[in-house]
């Protein structure tokens, strides 16, 4: 297991969790369309992209989008600022195709859009099946995701339970897994299993800096109402 993914914030002392799998976000931008540079969520506003551009289905990552595009903390609740988030959402919505958290690299590989802001799996299934999308991490920072098991108290079974977590983490099952669904790996030990097109993807295989850089959403309790109100008001 790679250290940097244990003792997180949400279980410091790894007494509850154990890491399967990491994410990002990430734009994706499609060169067959785009030539602009594009590295920060702020080029997302230029008019040039009406009706261009995907977003994943999420108020906590897009509205931390628009915090992180103006030097906020992604997990704000400070009125104010939160405020200049939704009033930025605002100025993109003319530049949006769609929402979509279920597929949204579909609208890239189908040219139906030519941007996306997506899971970093995603962007990396994108640019396998095209080669002229991009993959790009922007300035601001990205959101991160780790994927955990954990057992619920009282669950009936448990040494099946642990038998499945063992098999699912050896190194050539993980392998397996993150070659159909290229995320980033967790388990040093598969990195040597894993094909050139995985390693060598910057959206899948993704360099220690971004997560070093990167943040997690986190935990806002009854603030979460505020995200709410400004979802609801920018869809």
């Amino acid at each position: 297991m790679n250290i940097s993914f244990l003792s997180n914030w949400y279980d410091p002392d790894n007494n509850y969790t154990l890491p399967f799998i990491a994410a990002s976000t990430v734009i994706a931008i499609n060169r067959d369309f785009i030539s602009d540079e594009i590295n920060s969520y702020n080029d997302l506003l230029d008019p040039k992209y009406k009706n261009e551009i995907v977003l994943i289905d999420d108020q906590r990552i897009i509205i931390g989008m628009a915090l992180l595009a103006n030097g906020y903390d992604m997990n704000s609740t400070n009125k104010a600022e939160l405020e200049v988030a939704k009033n930025w959402l605002l100025k993109l919505k003319d530049n949006l195709k769609a929402y979509d958290s279920d597929s949204p690299k579909n609208f890239l590989i189908s040219k139906e859009a030519s941007i996306a802001v997506l899971w970093n799996a995603e962007g990396a299934l994108a640019s396998m099946e095209n080669t002229n999308i991009e993959n790009v991490f922007p300035k601001e920072g990205v959101a991160l995701s780790i994927d955990n098991f954990a057992i619920p108290k009282g669950v009936e079974n448990i040494d099946e339970v642990y038998e499945f977590i063992d098999y699912i983490l050896r190194p050539d099952v993980m392998a397996r897994i993150i070659e159909s669904y290229p995320y980033k790996t967790v388990n040093v030990a598969s990195e040597e299993l894993l094909s050139d097109k995985y390693i060598n993807n910057n959206a899948a295989n993704i360099s220690d800096d971004i997560f070093k850089d990167g943040l997690f959403v986190k935990n806002i309790g009854n603030n979460i109402t505020m995200y709410d109100k400004i979802w609801a008001e920018i869809k």
